[in-house]
């Protein structure tokens, strides 16, 4: 395959990757904080779709970019939500327990979503030009989809290690007992936490409804993604999910050059099962 055909493909799937980055990021997230595996990820990243959708072509006309905005405070509104009605009480339960609960969020939100929307494919039409270096064709969409998810990523990183706020959640991650006695509301803690890596998820979904068609039943296989990114960064590790997610985008435009798009998923999930025997703490590490 000719080098002309290589590098543009190389190109998009490195942008595509920031974007898979910061869905693995809300995933990793909450599983660093409460070690809880969110089983309601890939329709969240949905509904993050469908929050700008309905804000683009409903009376307002809210430009897109706007209802990125909207759907990262939906976002951390839902999420708070979500834990204090399905893991609250369960949060110190078995892990099958707190998985349970989460996917039961994940079946009633699909099966709203696909009630309210069906399952036709919807898209939001948006175009910010291109511009061409060479060869190589760079859309406005992904560029400036880069550019959100690298504002958005380090916001978070702001937040967990320039704020009191983010300075008590890290310290709920590594020792819950011991941040309670220092006088921090763990309970507290653990909903913003679950909210903020909610609202990642429903963002990164946003900006994917800018790039790509999409029905409520979307969000399920970048949820799958989300989880072999997750694996390959380092569980827990927001910064690993980053990166596992630019390596999985380049992977993606590269291979799609030599073999069908049908063939990636598997090659990805090859790549799971490679890291989990080879190894398991992932790229950087997980965090303790």
């Amino acid at each position: 395959m000719s080098l002309e055909a290589l590098i543009p493909s190389a190109i998009d799937g490195l942008m595509l990757g920031f974007v898979y980055g910061l869905a693995a990021m809300g995933l990793t997230l909450i599983f660093g904080v409460m070690r809880v595996i969110n089983l309601s990820h890939g329709p969240v990243i949905a509904l993050g779709m469908f929050v700008v959708y309905t804000l683009f072509t409903g009376p307002l006309g809210v430009n897109p970019y706007l209802g990125i905005v909207a759907a990262l405070v939906i976002g951390l509104a839902f999420g708070v939500v979500e834990y204090f009605v399905a893991l609250d009480r369960v949060i110190n339960a078995p892990e099958l327990t707190t998985l349970l609960a989460t996917f039961s969020v994940n079946l009633m939100i699909i099966g709203i979503a696909t009630s309210v929307f069906t399952t036709t494919p919807r898209a939001v039409d948006v175009s910010l030009g291109s511009v061409g270096i060479g060869n190589v064709t760079v859309l406005g969409t992904h560029a400036v989809a880069v550019l959100v998810a690298i504002v958005v990523a380090a916001g978070l990183y702001g937040l967990l290690f320039r704020t009191r706020v983010g300075k008590s959640i890290r310290a709920v991650a590594n020792n819950r007992a011991a941040a309670e006695l220092m006088g921090i509301d763990s309970r507290r803690m653990l909903a913003l936490a679950f909210g903020i890596g909610t609202s990642l998820a429903m963002v990164s979904g946003a900006l994917l409804s800018t790039l790509f068609p999409f029905n409520p039943l979307s969000g399920t296989g970048y949820e799958v993604k989300s989880f072999v990114i997750v694996v390959l960064g380092g569980l827990g590790n927001p910064t690993g999910a980053l990166l596992g997610g630019i390596v999985i985008g380049l992977l993606e435009g590269v291979t799609t050059v030599f073999i069908p798009v049908s063939w990636v998923p598997v090659l990805e999930y090859v790549i799971f099962i490679l890291i989990l025997l080879v190894r398991p703490a992932g790229l950087l590490g997980a965090r303790a």
